[in-house]
């Protein structure tokens, strides 16, 4: 008899920490739902794991993913493996990888390995190897093969970092940027993408490909 009423007594304790996690969620104005789901109660190792169309919707962000893992203190810490895919509607943000890790607390993402961030709001494409996002600054930091694409521009680097709310970009290790057919290099390239305008500091060289000018219309029946 004392396995039934051990049973019985686990699974009250179970129900009672999902009760707690709903009020929690709810308080936030935190949703989630998954295929299935699995939480460790053990103290100091509490966290949930959702398999299979994984789906979070924070105050800011819609999180999908074939599986997430919630954890830490008031699971702040949410960890995406595969078909990530992140939607900020109010600020035309979205995200694109196979990894992400986001401490909800800080506002910050984390993302290692391919990344296509998409700004739809300033019409921005943004791709990279590891991609760190601060949401209350509105600042990116790109690495690794970087490419940033928008209308007539084209930049290629190893780090870039996007400050937003300025509309500026800043671009080092081997930065090239080609704009209109015209190609820049230097050490450093600092774009303005409200002001249209390019900065550069070091080795600078250039490459300009010039219109070429309609040929002049010979009068009828003048001679050459």
């Amino acid at each position: 008899m004392g396995s039934p009423r051990l049973a019985a007594v686990a699974a009250l304790a179970t129900l009672g920490a999902l009760a707690g996690l709903t009020r929690l969620f709810a308080a936030e104005a935190f949703t989630f739902s998954g295929d299935s789901m699995e939480t460790v109660l053990a103290k100091g190792r509490e966290r949930t794991l959702l398999t299979g169309n994984a789906f979070v919707r924070t105050a800011d962000n819609e999180i999908r993913a074939d599986s997430m893992e919630l954890s830490g203190a008031d699971f702040r810490f949410i960890r995406c493996r595969g078909g990530v895919r992140v939607v900020n509607s109010e600020k035309g943000i979205e995200l694109a990888s196979q990894e992400l890790f986001y401490d909800r607390r800080e506002k910050v993402l984390r993302i290692n390995g391919s990344v296509v961030m998409v700004d739809r709001k300033n019409e921005l494409v943004v791709k990279g190897g590891f991609l760190e996002h601060w949401e209350q600054s509105e600042e990116t930091v790109i690495q690794i093969a970087v490419r940033i694409l928008k209308k007539d521009l084209v930049c290629r680097s190893e780090f870039a970092r996007y400050l937003r709310p300025e509309g500026r970009l800043e671009l080092a290790g081997l930065p090239v940027v080609n704009r209109k057919g015209d190609e820049y290099r230097a050490l450093k390239i600092y774009v303005d993408l409200d002001q249209d305008t390019i900065r550069m500091e070091g080795e600078i060289r250039g490459k300009v490909v010039s219109e070429e000018e309609p040929a002049e219309e010979q009068p009828d029946g003048g001679a050459p």
